[in-house]
């Protein structure tokens, strides 16, 4: 049976079909309730994790924006991050509860008027609690341990200048202030020793270590012997420092373990990564080229087959040495065949360490410190080959 539907030409029909349009209508037009009011609130992180690791990004290597991502290798998870402006170098405070970083900020982007700042972030908001401002002439590099180092109390921020004549800015934490400027007569970087003492490395395979006063004031002078020579076996400049000394590493692969605990840094003999048959093929390489867990008094080094030019070349694996008695414990292989060679280690300082690597320029794999097994790859997570821990 076919039902007809039509409207009717009655007083009550044409009231009824009002009624309900109207009722359609108030149905369309009702406004919803309100959405809860959303508020922006601040939240601390967590207790401090040994796994936690920086990681740079300098978005596609653009250089005007760069920035630090906090990860946790445990739970594979970004847990904030850190704006660095123009180049930015970081420098941690003993305590780690400051993160110091001096960029360079521009009006326009990439030009117009130049602002050199150093801007200091509470770890535990990673808000910028104080800005502090610089003259225009702070060294523009790779980050390093040695490109914005605290001194051991705390005192002092060592910010290296470079015009290209290269001195060391210092800086008064406590008073907020850039209250000198010491000459380093050529040699670069700044390597703190002991509460005021401040240590370069120069061309000519020296160390030059100024001892301060407690207004900043240089009271003595030293140079060590020559301990490299730079024609022929030159040492990387990112040392991996230790409890007043630092390991540097050659282009050939000799290890220097320097002692800055004196007013004159010495060096020890070094030692070598490759056994004689391996000397001239294997080496290593890449940005952050090595990493040593104090607790195990572990080495690693990403390691290469080539030239000695190939020293920026990333390695194809990673070997692993024993601290004190210098022998090598392991060769890791990367543990995929899709991963490109890595161009920096980094490993935590605890009795079950996780070694940190970057392959190629983004990708950080994450490997047992212990076996060398592959335990994630975190695709994409910085473009910037330099990584660090809090202290």
């Amino acid at each position: 049976m076919v039902t007809k539907l039509f409207a009717s030409r009655s007083p009550l029909g044409i009231a009824l079909v009002a009624l309900v349009a109207t009722a359609a209508l108030k149905n369309a037009l009702a406004v919803p309730p309100p959405i809860a009011e959303e508020r922006l609130t601040l939240t601390k992180l967590p207790a401090v994790s040994p796994h936690w690791i920086w990681v740079f990004d300098d978005s596609i290597n653009n250089g005007i924006d760069l920035r630090m991502h906090l990860f946790d290798g445990d739970s594979h998870k970004r847990l904030g991050q850190v704006d660095m402006g123009f180049f930015g170098t970081p420098g941690f405070s003993p305590d780690g509860k400051t993160l110091a970083a001096a960029s360079t900020y521009f009006s326009h982007g990439s030009h117009g008027t130049r602002t050199d700042v150093i801007e200091f972030t509470d770890t535990t908001t990673l808000n910028i609690v104080r800005e502090l401002n610089l003259p225009p002439k702070r060294m523009n590099s790779m980050p390093t341990y040695f490109s914005l180092p605290f001194s051991s109390d705390g005192h002092w921020l060592y910010v290296p200048f470079l015009t290209p004549a290269s001195s060391i800015g210092l800086v008064d934490v406590q008073k907020n202030a850039l209250i000198g400027e010491l000459d380093t007569a050529g040699c670069v970087v700044a390597i703190p020793g002991g509460p005021n003492r401040v240590s370069s490395i120069c061309e000519n395979g020296t160390l030059q270590t100024l001892t301060l006063d407690a207004d900043g004031h240089e009271i003595s002078r030293s140079v060590s012997d020559a301990f490299f020579d730079v024609d022929k076996d030159p040492v990387f400049v990112q040392g991996v420092p230790g409890k007043g000394h630092v390991t540097f590493l050659s282009f050939d692969g000799l290890v220097y373990d320097a002692d800055f605990t004196d007013s004159k840094a010495s060096v020890k003999a070094p030692w070598s990564l490759v056994t004689p048959l391996e000397k001239g093929k294997w080496r290593p390489g890449g940005m952050q080229i090595a990493a040593i867990n104090q607790t195990l008094r572990r080495l690693y080094v990403p390691m290469h087959i080539g030239g000695q030019e190939m020293h920026k070349e990333g390695g194809t694996q990673i070997w692993v040495f024993d601290m004190d008695t210098h022998q090598r414990l392991a060769r890791w292989p990367l543990g995929s065949p899709k991963l490109k060679p890595v161009i920096s280690v980094q490993v935590s300082q605890d009795d079950k360490p996780l070694l940190f690597a970057i392959s190629g320029e983004s990708d950080v794999v994450i490997y047992d410190g212990l076996t060398g097994k592959l335990k994630h790859i975190e695709h994409q997570l910085g473009q910037t080959p330099w990584m660090m821990f809090n202290p």
